[in-house]
């Protein structure tokens, strides 16, 4: 006779299952594997080592035929529009012209997922799709650059930043070109399970947990490899174990033995920013999960991360991230203790980071 374990496990595994959430990835002919991949990537691959109920991922389409791909190659999807529109979170990672009119079937699914209460998300072009099906009316959106001006002239009662990664509308969330939709779905990690869940998985993915500022800052602030013997990497891992003392850039250069002005030069053709900056958007970083995780009061935070006083915390955050100390707080800590994904609207001050392509 079977052990009562045995019976149990096939309710246990469906109840496993059930406590998963869906995430659904709209996939169409003619459409670029790179945003395709950028959300197979981070919900679609098993991650047992996070020891929390990873995402289940469906690709869908409205055809069962073979998808051809940009490189030329096919794919063919085992879900449909129903799992699409029955998904926690969907997600329209391309649109196959921005110039056309959006398929009549995703209109119709994203407005039905959108009712029933799924969080719906745009990657680059996408978000043209998302316009279409009336979501972004009043709201604000990004997209590429490139097509920026073009989602206003076509969809005019949406509000359009182009100067962002991504905008987080709580259930309505877009982001910039390609690469963007990556910090976008490690958003919506973060969301779901937390800072340090989302961190592990950028580490995954070799990637920032936070890409900060808005677009020009972001570029300044791109930071190329450096080798592990270099001058000014051995400066900035020495900063970063000391982010809670004053630094100055000339311990900054003394550790890199340089003198300061050669330091700043070849700090800025290593890092493409200024020290100071990049100390700033350190110790935001190592604010957050403070901020999450600890009851530590607002004053306490800041100085534990490096800044000299509260008001000077409380301004740098403000400008980073968009919102104070304590208005991050009480948003993540709402997330943390109901898992419900539907923050205060806000932009993440980021910048598109993404090539000119047709479909991104």
């Amino acid at each position: 006779m079977p052990l009562p374990t045995e019976l149990e496990a096939p309710r246990l595994r469906q109840k496993a299952r059930a406590d998963r959430h869906t995430v659904a990835v709209y996939a169409f002919d003619g459409m670029s594997p790179f945003e395709l991949g950028c959300v197979v990537e981070v919900f679609g691959l098993p991650r047992p080592e996070l020891d929390v109920p990873w995402y289940e991922l469906k690709v869908c389409a409205e055809s069962a035929a073979p998808l051809r791909a940009v490189g030329g190659f096919t794919l063919a999807t085992e879900c449909g529009m129903d799992e699409f529109v029955a998904a926690d979170t969907v997600i329209v990672p391309a649109v196959a012209d921005v110039r056309g009119e959006v398929s009549a079937g995703l209109v119709r699914a994203l407005r039905s997922a959108h009712e029933r209460g799924a969080r719906v998300v745009s990657i680059c072009s996408g978000v043209f799709a998302l316009a279409a099906a009336g979501l972004l009316d009043g709201r604000e959106a990004t997209t590429h650059w490139q097509y920026a001006s073009l989602l206003a002239e076509r969809f005019p009662q949406v509000r359009v930043n182009p100067d962002v990664l991504y905008v987080d509308n709580g259930r309505v969330l877009t982001s910039a070109g390609s690469a963007a939709g990556l910090d976008l779905c490690l958003h919506l990690v973060r969301l779901d399970h937390g800072s340090t869940i989302a961190n592990s998985v950028a580490r995954r993915l070799v990637l920032p947990p936070h890409r900060e500022g808005g677009q020009a800052q972001f570029i300044e602030a791109a930071v190329r490899p450096v080798g592990e013997d270099d001058a000014v990497a051995r400066s900035l891992e020495w900063a970063l174990a000391h982010l809670a003392e004053p630094i100055a850039i000339a311990d900054l250069a003394g550790v890199a033995r340089m003198s300061t002005r050669s330091y700043l030069r070849h700090f800025a053709r290593a890092t493409g920013t200024t020290p100071l900056r990049w100390l700033v958007s350190q110790r935001i970083a190592a604010a957050r999960p403070l901020l999450e995780g600890t009851d530590a009061p607002v004053e306490q935070v800041g100085a534990a991360v490096g800044f000299a006083d509260a008001a000077t915390f409380r301004h740098h955050f403000t400008r980073s991230v968009g919102t104070s100390p304590s208005a991050y707080r009480r948003t993540f800590r709402q997330v943390a203790e109901s898992r419900v994904t539907a923050p205060p609207a806000a932009s993440s001050r980021h910048a598109p980071a993404c090539e000119d392509r047709t479909h991104g």
